[in-house]
């Protein structure tokens, strides 16, 4: 995918890790960026164009696809984070990680597929998470709508395949965002993440893993369950 030239939509891109991804964008040339959110007025990034979007909101999603009929890149990248446990926290919020991570993915993905199609094919960056791998009991909800985001993405990818659309998937653990201001654990840099992301993107990558964490993650993956939780090993 050559970001040059591309015209961008980048859902949740009003601030943190959306706002770096659509001031690269820029950067790297890129003929246009619409900068989605729920609420436009909130976007302060010169040079993009912003544009009304709740990924929750069917009727939403369809205006922006409307909108922005000349997309030939789509960066999901909207969350939101409730902090929900499975056992404590309330069906709402762990309701809403799921509307937003994979309902509200899906949603855009399917509003925008055949806006991609007619351009020419184009590229989708889903912004997923190291814990699409793992979990832990604070982000248990949080952990769940990534990880079926994750096969969301594994299924866009074979599915848009045949009419040229690139799909990647961004693992990444904590970046420096107002999302993660209460972690004291080390954070990335997201304008380093989003520099990553971008080129993976344009090398064709259908994975890009970010940071250190995520790649020890990774490699844990083929082993046993007890070696992602060695508290489980009395």
């Amino acid at each position: 995918m050559e970001i040059k030239g591309a015209v961008a939509l980048v859902t949740g891109a009003n601030r943190g890790f959306g706002k770096q991804v659509a001031a690269a964008l820029l950067e790297r040339g890129a003929a246009k960026v619409y900068a989605a959110a729920r609420r436009p007025e909130s976007v302060d990034l010169p040079g993009v164009v912003p544009i009304a979007l709740d990924i929750t909101d069917p009727a939403s999603v369809a205006a922006a696809a409307a909108t922005a009929g000349d997309v030939t890149l789509l960066v999901n990248n909207a969350g939101v984070g409730t902090g929900a446990s499975f056992l404590e926290g309330s069906i709402e919020d762990i309701r809403l990680e799921m509307e937003t991570h994979y309902f509200g993915t899906l949603a855009v993905a399917r509003a925008f597929a055949p806006v991609l199609a007619r351009n020419g094919g184009g590229a989708i960056l889903n912004v997923l998470s190291v814990l699409s791998w793992v979990t832990a009991t604070p982000v248990n909800a949080y952990s769940a709508g990534k990880a079926a985001a994750l096969q969301l993405t594994n299924g866009l990818r074979l599915t848009l395949a045949d009419q040229g659309t690139q799909v990647t998937a961004l693992h990444v653990g904590y970046m420096d965002t107002d999302m993660a201001a209460h972690v004291t654990d080390p954070k990335s840099d997201p304008a380093a993440i989003a520099a990553i992301a971008l080129d993976g993107l344009e090398k064709g990558s259908f994975e890009v893993v970010a940071d250190d964490f995520s790649r020890g993650v990774r490699a844990t993956l083929s082993g046993d369950v007890a070696g992602q939780y060695p508290q489980l090993v009395s």
